[in-house]
Order: structure tokens, then sequence, then C-alpha cells
């Protein structure tokens, strides 16, 4: 894998040598059975022979993470580009402080009635709406597609996980994990798939990752609106922390023995996936309890991380409702 490329993530290697990054991989490829504290998975197709027992009889009662705590603020400002993510950011109550919009905009000679509406929506919601020339919104833009408009919010309200596994309850979930994937439109990507698919939430580090700014409002499509996404200053601990609360860890490597049609991706699941140059740390790694690779037949090297997520999750999904329509 080039580490030079910054869009690049888990890569569907084709070997099955079982050596991660900093030394052996100390995962498990199979389950042996519910989690002490969690719900048991549903069997899918082209999964491990366990799994038919594994939903059988009761499951055991989740532990931890009950009751919901406050969320910690973040710092400093944000800002929301593009007509649809300011548009989801105001269905869902988010506080704007200011509307950047370009000249023009909302007058009653205004030609871009689309625009138009939507100023118009920012002020009757009390937002004060500052006309500006198109220079400075691509100044402020992180990509150069804010369509016009830029909000400036008040600071993102990061969950905690206590919150994510209180989301996740006592069934089946899924909690992605991201182990410092730093290109922000990647990372709104993968919010996006998550919550497509009915995740629980997604888990960052606090630092040295990508935050919820103007790219991931964007490439989100609104997405980090509506799924919680908590912020943890050590990942290797909140992974201990979701396998008190029953979920089983994979870690998405290309050095797994097994590809992901191969191995037990359903259930009460965490995915953990790499940076974009370095993939999962060996600390992280030695933490999860199996790994999984996507199986490829093409020449070029990889997926990057947002492309290869959105595929771990939706094995996750077709597992879990094959399971549902098997137990129906």
């Amino acid at each position: 894998m080039a580490r030079g490329d910054a869009k690049r993530g888990f890569p569907a290697s084709k070997g099955s040598a079982q050596t991660g990054r900093g030394g052996k991989y100390r995962g498990r490829d199979q389950r042996p059975g519910p989690r002490s504290g969690g719900a048991g998975g549903h069997q899918g197709q082209g999964g491990h022979s366990q799994r038919g027992s594994q939903r059988s009889g009761s499951r055991p009662q989740r532990v931890g993470g009950g009751q919901k705590h406050q969320r910690p603020a973040s710092l400093g400002s944000d800002l929301i580009e593009g007509r649809r993510a300011v548009a989801e950011a105001l269905d869902a109550g988010i506080p704007i402080r200011t509307a950047y919009v370009q000249d023009g905009a909302g007058s009653p000679e205004g030609t871009d009635k689309t625009l138009d509406a939507l100023v118009r929506r920012l002020a009757d919601a009390g937002v004060e709406c500052e006309s500006v020339p198109r220079p400075r919104l691509d100044r402020l833009s992180s990509h150069g597609a804010h369509q016009g408009i830029v909000v400036r919010t008040k600071p993102f309200p990061y969950a905690t996980l206590e919150d994510v596994i209180a989301v996740a309850g006592e069934g089946d979930a899924l909690v992605v994990v991201l182990d410092h994937v730093t290109d922000e439109g990647n990372f709104g990507a993968i919010v996006r798939s998550a919550e497509v698919v009915g995740a629980a939430g997604v888990v960052v580090a606090n630092a040295r990752a990508a935050t919820v700014g103007p790219g991931a409002y964007k490439t989100s499509a609104g997405a980090v609106l509506h799924l919680p996404i908590a912020q943890v200053p050590n990942l290797a601990r909140a992974i201990d922390q979701l396998k008190e609360a029953g979920f089983w860890v994979c870690a998405a490597t290309e050095h797994a023995e097994q590809d992901v049609w191969h191995v037990p991706v359903y259930g009460r699941l965490a995915l953990v996936m790499g940076s974009e140059g370095d993939g999962i740390s060996r600390l992280v790694l030695d933490h999860c309890d199996f790994g999984a690779r996507l199986p490829q037949r093409g020449r070029v090297e990889s997926l990057n991380v947002a492309q290869a997520t959105t595929v771990m999750c939706y094995e996750w999904l077709r597992r879990v409702s094959e399971g549902a329509q098997a137990d129906a």
C-alpha cells in the first residue's frame, strides 16, 4: 500500500499472512460463543458454523453504559457549507450563529429559488444572514462546494462512549471505530454509511483524527446530525469497554487470514477501520477479537477507507437481516 496516499484505507489483499503492522496479529478469526454481557449474533450465509448455536436460548444481559451521560462541549466554532447540509442543520435544531450567503440571495429579485427559500428559513429562525461576495465564500469553503451558503454554528456536540452503548441497546448493534482516520471527506462518508445501515454510533480519537467540520457535514449529507459520534482519549480502552458491553471486535486488515464473507460479521459488532496511511495500529489491533479482509479479483491495490467501511457495514446488515428472517 502506498503510504503517502491520503485517500487510501483498508486494502483488500489477496494474501493470507496474518502479521499486522508492527508485529503478529493476535486476534481470533472465530467466536467461541456470545461475549459475556451482550447479545448473541444471528447466522448469515457464508459465516462460521457456530452461529446457529449462538441464536438459540436467551441472550445474556448487557453490562455497562446504561445511563446516558452529558455530552462534553468541543472547543471552537464549526462551519457548515452546502444547501442540504444547512437545511439538515436547521431541521435538527443545530444552533447557528451566522449565515454567510452569496450576494443577491434572498432578495425579491433573486433568481435562485432554492437558495432564496433557505435564506428565508434562516431568517425566520432568527439567524443573522450576512450577504458576502463569492470569493469570501470560496475562502471559507473547505472544498469549494458551498453552493452559495456557509453557516457558522456553535461547537458540535460530541457524544460519549456511554451514549453510543446506550443507543445500541440489548440486541444486534454495529459500532464503527476509526483508528485515526484523518481525511474529513472520508470521515463524513463513513458516518453516512454507518447511519444508513442503522449503526449505533461512530467512535473516534480526540486527537490526530478528523473532526466534524465542513467537509464531514458535506460528505455525510447531514448524517453527522443523526448519529452519535463519540470522541475518546484512548481507542484501546474504548474497545475494551465495548467488549464489556457485549460487542465482538473485528479489525479490517489486509493481513487477516479470512475475508469478510467467512468471518462472524454479525450481532453486536464493533468494526475497527484503520487510518488512510498506516492502517490499524498494533496497540489497537491487539485488542481486536478477529480480522477480516476484502476479497478482490482486480488489479487495483485497495479501496479507500470510506468505500471499504461501506462494504463491511452492509455485510453486517445483510447478516443480521438474514438472521432476523430466520428467527421469524
